[in-house]
């Protein structure tokens, strides 16, 4: 593998050709002033972190429920590490690095309380109404449900912010108009009524670096969160061949080193190697498309920044072993159970009585409202939990609790 230095961010402060242009952008939904001292992809990424949904992250799930201990991922940390990636690789590519890190920055923002348990069984309850989506719910956060602006309702994003935010795992429609995961999610489809986010092309670079940085992250810290928590071991991570030569070469380097520094070594080092990888492949495939604007990247019909062939394949491998020795450990999935047992009973308590929602905004207005636009208040409302609330919310309804430890 070899990378092309002269090309890189590093010390060059002007931007390519083909990076997103903050003083270009295709503006907000509600237009407003141009700041005198900021970007417009600055705004972007200083509002997303001034949010509550962003503030709610620190009390959400990644992998481990909070109870486990206190040095375990959470929603938020892991959100941290993807902006700090996404940020690293755009400034390499000469990207704009605040697009890249507000895309990474906003990506968890509808995640439910509890994960992916959540959102499954959250999933699971709106299904007769739409069923429930947390890239979807992302874009009703920031566009709908923060309520911090006198003149609008969510935080006004560029369309390249709420572009990178739909669009960063791909196209969303085929030129067909087909769905490239199935249907779309309704309230991606409403909101593009009103502000077009182009479903069928690609999103910037900055949104496509902002994505695997995600997997770049959450393969290395799941990793260092299992071998913390004793579910995963050095000895299952020689099973795959990247993994094992880290090893390897941290063992002839350092060959007494302590678990703790060991492992450290080795998601460094991961982290460098992968990082590394898509560098080179964007490279590969910039020189290759020649593109002159960020549209063209738009229009390439296939993605900039992805891992070669056999970090894809290493990169499956991580996931196995993931899956296989904590997403699916059977203590994971008996505090799995419970968790999802509070979601689904949370949200039958709603629906039944809206007034128990305490503390939505929507309180005074759900009862004449259809039951399908109720669900949708109650998804709401359940979406935005963190855990502890969650838990707290279900000990006050119900005389028996799920036990999360």
């Amino acid at each position: 593998m070899t990378i092309d230095r002269t090309a890189l961010g590093f010390g060059n402060t002007a931007p390519a050709i083909y990076a997103a242009d903050p003083w270009a952008s295709r503006g907000r939904l509600f237009p407003e002033d141009v700041s005198p001292t900021r970007s417009e992809f600055q705004r972007d990424r200083d509002r997303i972190v001034h949010t509550t949904a962003f503030r709610r992250l620190k009390h959400k799930t990644q992998v481990f429920i909070g109870p486990d201990g206190d040095h375990y991922r959470t929603r938020l940390t892991h959100t941290i590490e993807v902006a700090q990636v996404a940020r690293a690789l755009a400034r390499a590519l000469r990207l704009d690095e605040d697009l890249a890190e507000g895309i990474a920055l906003v990506h968890d923002f509808g995640h439910t309380p509890f994960g992916h348990t959540g959102e499954d069984a959250l999933d699971e309850m709106l299904k007769p109404y739409g069923g429930f989506d947390h890239n979807a719910q992302s874009l009703r956060i920031v566009t709908r449900l923060e309520r911090r602006y006198a003149d609008f309702d969510g935080i006004n994003l560029t369309w390249e912010a709420l572009e990178g935010l739909v669009k960063h795992n791909g196209p969303l429609l085929t030129p067909d108009g087909e769905g490239t995961r199935g249907p779309v999610p309704q309230p991606i489809l409403d909101y593009c009524e009103v502000h077009d986010l182009q479903l069928a092309s690609y999103a910037s670079l900055e949104a496509q670096v902002a994505a695997i940085a995600d997997d770049i992250a959450y393969n290395t810290h799941d990793i260092d969160d299992g071998l913390r928590s004793g579910y995963l071991t050095f000895e299952m991570l020689e099973d795959i061949p990247f993994l094992a030569g880290l090893m390897a070469e941290v063992r002839a380097r350092y060959p007494d080193l302590e678990a703790t520094r060991f492992a450290n070594e080795i998601q460094r080092r991961q982290i460098t190697r992968m990082v590394e990888d898509v560098i080179h492949v964007a490279q590969t495939r910039l020189k290759a498309l020649a593109p002159q604007s960020a549209d063209d990247i738009r229009a390439a019909g296939q993605v900039m920044a992805t891992f070669s062939p056999e970090m894809a394949a290493t990169d499956r491998q991580i996931k196995a072993l993931l899956f296989s020795r904590i997403y699916r450990h059977p203590e994971i999935m008996r505090i799995r159970e419970g968790a999802a047992k509070i979601v689904r009973d949370l949200f039958t308590a709603y629906m039944n009585d809206p007034r128990e929602m305490q503390s939505h905004y929507w309180i005074d207005h759900i009862a004449g409202l259809s039951e399908a636009a109720r669900a949708r208040h109650v998804g709401d409302y359940l979406a935005g939990m963190t855990d502890s609330y969650a838990v707290n919310a279900h000990r006050r309804l119900f005389d028996r609790t799920p036990d999360l430890r």
